[in-house]
């Protein structure tokens, strides 16, 4: 039932949206666009069914994309709007291998429990230089539980509200000619206000410094990335370790560093079935604040419910195309959260299975959106995606 009311939802939302842009996209005047020419830029020309990626080319790059945000941490329902421009890059001479496009998105979001966000994000690519770079810049009024267990309570639920306005800019430099191998750094600038919504006295997990307070984080890292496509890859892998630094040379309020690495691989067992595996290990040092610790980031887990000084996720998604629009997947994986002191073995192991379906909703940019409804542990969770789900 959910899956039938969401698929609804995301169909007819895109439809509405895609529609109205193309009829505005293709009117000169008083004059109004030919029926066949709307349809038609929404159909692919190979098979004849519904396609974006005319419209994303031929109308400017703009897309509003209606996304039904389903965090079960951020009330489990809720919208969020994101105007977003796709440009591709035109065929260069003497370029090797995929070119990722530049996007462009300004966005805007609301859920049942009161958050609310917006915000402008912009990733692109001079590839004659061999330069990447990425910048965000929002303002969040964020309303989330938090967990924490006591000895002879048991695990409690602590609500907060969250003032942010992050600032966020990175930049990377391709090392050898002819390989997607990159070094960067990083920059996150986030004044954050903080505020209990709940009776009593603080958690012992909060300090008084946690309650209003700026970070800023310089990150230094390396990025391989051999996948052909940003969307939804069929092939290829990427790996990233990144080493992010709190410090009052910094800006920051905080003295802590975290080391985060991962890898996001995927295989092509035949050609209708796409094996992935992904693998995270993220780990924070000193004293950094209760919510920038690691948390396992799994489906069917909500956010920030199982965090720790170290997580480490391990998991797998197996994709299987029906024909050349639509796919099913069934996906699974383990998460481990330990706290400071602690041995992996005596952390908190959690786990999270669901399946789910796509479409190839842009097949130039290999771009399939679906839903996926997965089990963790002691959840049920159910998300909208575009893409693929491991890009969040």
């Amino acid at each position: 039932m959910i899956k039938v009311v969401f698929t609804k939802i995301f169909i007819g939302s895109a439809i509405v949206f895609f529609s109205l842009h193309t009829f505005s996209s293709f009117a000169q005047g008083n004059e109004k666009p030919a029926k066949e020419e709307r349809k038609a830029i929404m159909k692919d020309t190979l098979d004849d069914k519904l396609d974006f990626s005319r419209f994303l080319i031929d109308a400017n790059g703009f897309v509003p994309i209606p996304i039904i945000i389903t965090e079960k941490a951020l009330g489990g329902f809720g919208g969020l709007l994101a105007m977003t421009f796709i440009t591709p890059k035109k065929h260069m001479e003497n370029q090797k291998g995929y070119v990722p496009p530049d996007i462009t998105a300004f966005l805007g979001g609301y859920t049942v429990n009161n958050t609310w966000m917006i915000g402008a994000f912009r990733m692109g690519s001079i590839p004659k230089a061999g330069i990447k770079y990425r910048a965000f810049l929002g303002y969040a009024n964020v309303n989330m539980d938090f967990y924490h267990t006591f000895e002879d309570l048991g695990e409690k639920k602590f609500p907060f509200n969250f003032k942010v306005v992050p600032v966020f800019a990175s930049a990377s430099k391709k090392v050898f000619k002819g390989k997607e191998f990159y070094l960067g750094m990083s920059y996150a600038y986030v004044p954050t206000k903080v505020a209990g919504n709940f009776s009593g006295t603080l958690p012992p997990f909060v300090k008084p410094l946690d309650l209003d307070s700026k970070t800023a984080t310089l990150g230094i890292f390396t990025d391989l990335d051999t996948r052909n496509s940003i969307f939804t890859p069929d092939k290829g892998m990427r790996t990233v370790v990144e080493y992010k630094m709190d410090a009052n040379w910094t800006g920051s309020d905080y003295n802590y560093q975290r080391l985060n690495a991962s890898i996001n691989w995927f295989i092509p067992i035949k050609h209708n079935w796409i094996c992935g595996i992904k693998a995270e290990f993220q780990h924070a040092f000193n004293d950094p604040p209760f919510y920038f610790l690691p948390y396992i980031n799994m489906r069917g887990i909500p956010v920030q419910r199982y965090s720790g000084t170290s997580t480490a996720i391990i998991e797998t998604e197996q994709r299987f195309d029906i024909n050349n629009r639509w796919s099913i997947l069934g996906f699974g994986g383990l998460g481990n959260a330990t706290q400071e002191g602690e041995s992996f073995g005596d952390g908190q192991t959690v786990y999270s299975v669901g399946t789910g379906f796509r479409y190839l909703l842009a097949r130039i940019f290999k771009l399939r959106a679906g839903i996926d409804v997965a089990k963790g542990t002691g959840n049920w969770g159910y998300y909208i995606v575009f893409g693929h789900n491991w890009n969040r």
